[in-house]
């Protein structure tokens, strides 16, 4: 493939967590009413160009899964539900994502849209990992660099957290 479009298209509102460690974006493809399978093998591909090796997911089911294998990554699903007991849940997607993070791959983190139940995952993975000290400035640092606001089901994420870490 030549042109414009051969190195794929950036996944819709990408935006780095740790710069060449941990990415958030929508679903690849698109979110579930709107998934379009080229568009999803385009930003697969941009992920691969840009030496993405992990997909962690908090869709309900393993969607794209068969793409995520085909174009060669790691994959793993943590249903983060509107759950009031998903400790578990939460825990096991921090565990994986420290423990990916620690042998070297570049994941992205995605659910159907980057929403706030996804940005109060990414809060409480900073407050879980101790990069900061609090609910407040979790939420506040995940605000500006989303450039956006996290809405009450997002916040409620905070309250389901595991035990932070030693």
């Amino acid at each position: 493939m030549r042109g414009k479009w051969a190195a794929g298209i950036e996944p819709r509102n990408f935006t780095w967590v740790f710069k060449d460690k941990l990415a958030v974006a929508e679903r690849p493809g698109g979110s579930t009413l709107v998934h379009r399978r080229v568009r999803r093998d385009e930003e697969l591909r941009w992920l691969k160009n840009h030496k993405f090796t992990r997909m962690v997911s908090i869709l309900s089911l393993p969607l794209n899964q068969e793409a995520y294998e085909e174009h060669h990554f790691a994959s793993a699903t943590y249903p983060i539900m509107n759950d009031n007991d998903e400790r578990d849940v939460v825990r096991a997607c921090f565990v994986d994502l420290r423990e990916s993070m620690n042998r070297g791959d570049v994941i992205l983190l995605h659910g159907d849209e980057v929403s706030d139940r996804l940005l109060g995952l990414v809060a409480g993975y900073l407050l879980w990992t101790g990069r900061v000290a609090s609910d407040a400035i979790a939420i506040a640092s995940v605000e500006r660099l989303f450039r956006r606001s996290i809405a009450i089901e997002g916040r409620e994420i905070l309250k389901s957290l595991p035990l932070k870490e030693a």
